[in-house]
C-alpha cells in the first residue's frame, strides 16, 4: 500500500486492520492455504515435523540462525546447538530438553544434518537441502499473498536475488518470536495448533469455506466424517475427537445433524480468529520486507 507524505512517496508495511479490510482477503488466504496443503501432500514428513505451534517456532528459530550466518557471508554457515538452546531458553519457546530432543529428531529424519565444522564441541548442525527449499517455499507462498493484496513485486525480487532470503527470514522469525498473537494464539486456534498437524487441519477447513454472508453465525465446512478427517491427516481419531469436543464446548464448532456424522460448521468467531491470525502473520512478514526494503 502506498501513502504520500509531502513530495516523498513512502512504502509502509501493511497493518493487520488494512489486511482484514481488504475485500479479497478471504480468497487470498484460501489460496495461501491451498498452497500450504500442496506442500504437506508433497513432503508430509517434513510438514508433520513442524505440525504444532511449538515445533513451528523451534524450526523457524533454527532456520533464522542458519540464514543469519549465510547473510554474514560465512563460508561454512552452521547452527551451534549451544547457541540455539540458549535462544530457546531466552525466548521461552520450550524447555531445553524439548528443544534438544527436537533437533535430535530432525537429525534422525534427515531434516537436519551433522556439520563437519571444526568446532565440534558446540554440536554444529545444518538444515538439509530439502529443509532450506521448504523454508524458501513457505516464504514465497506468503510473499505471493502480500503481492496479490497490494500489487507489490516482493516475490519477483526474491526470485531474482539469492541474497534476499537469508536477509529476510531472520527478520520474519525475530518478529514472530516476539508476537503475542502468534506465541499465544486465540482460544480455538490454540486448541488446534497444539495438535499434531493441527495447523494443516485448519488450513484444510478454511479451503472448504466459501465466502458467505457476514451475518451467518454457523459457517458450513467440508467435514462430513471425523474418522475420514483423522485418516486424511494421519491423526489419532481419539485425540482429534477430544479436540473437536473441546471446540464444541466453547461454541466454535458444531454439527448440522448427528455429531461426527453430518456437516460440521465453524462459528463466525472461529473464522474471524483464523483471519486475524493470518493477518498478524502476513503483517509480520510485510514488516520484515519493509526492514530490508523489499517491495
Amino acid at each position: 500500500m502506498q501513502r504520500e507524505y509531502t513530495r516523498t512517496r513512502v512504502f509502509m508495511s501493511l497493518s493487520v486492520d488494512e489486511l482484514l479490510a481488504n475485500n479479497d482477503f478471504h480468497e487470498i488466504v484460501r489460496e495461501q492455504s491451498r498452497a500450504l496443503l500442496r506442500v504437506n501432500d508433497e513432503t508430509p514428513r517434513l510438514a508433520a515435523v513442524f505440525g504444532t505451534q511449538q515445533r513451528w517456532l523451534l524450526g523457524h528459530l533454527a532456520m533464522a540462525q542458519y540464514f543469519t550466518e549465510v547473510a554474514r557471508g560465512n563460508t561454512e554457515p552452521v547452527i551451534f546447538m549451544a547457541r540455539y538452546l540458549e535462544q530457546v531458553k531466552t525466548l521461552g519457546i520450550s524447555s531445553v530438553n524439548t528443544a534438544d530432543a527436537f533437533v535430535k529428531e530432525m537429525l534422525v529424519y534427515g531434516i537436519a544434518q551433522q556439520s563437519q565444522h571444526s568446532d565440534r564441541r558446540n554440536r554444529p548442525f545444518v538444515p538439509a537441502p530439502q529443509t532450506i527449499a521448504a523454508t524458501r517455499r513457505w516464504v514465497t507462498i506468503h510473499l505471493a499473498s502480500l503481492d496479490r493484496l497490494d500489487g507489490g513485486r516482493r516475490l519477483d525480487l526474491l526470485e531474482a536475488d539469492d541474497t534476499i532470503l537469508p536477509r529476510l527470514h531472520p527478520q520474519i522469525a525475530r518478529r514472530a518470536m516476539s508476537s503475542p498473537p502468534l506465541r499465544s494464539p486465540p482460544q480455538t486456534w490454540s486448541l488446534f495448533t497444539w495438535l499434531n498437524n493441527g495447523g494443516i487441519v485448519m488450513d484444510w477447513l478454511m479451503v472448504g469455506i466459501d465466502p458467505v454472508d457476514a451475518t451467518i453465525e454457523h459457517v458450513p465446512t467440508q467435514v462430513r466424517s471425523v474418522p475420514e478427517l483423522a485418516e486424511t491427516f494421519r491423526l489419532s481419531r481419539t485425540h482429534l475427537t477430544r479436540k473437536l469436543r473441546e471446540a464444541e464446548a466453547i461454541g466454535s464448532v458444531g454439527w448440522e445433524g448427528s455429531r461426527g456424522r453430518s456437516t460440521m460448521w465453524i462459528s463466525r468467531d472461529f473464522l474471524n480468529e483464523y483471519h486475524a491470525t493470518q493477518a498478524v502473520k502476513l503483517a509480520i512478514i510485510d514488516s520484515a520486507c519493509e526492514a530490508i526494503e523489499l517491495r
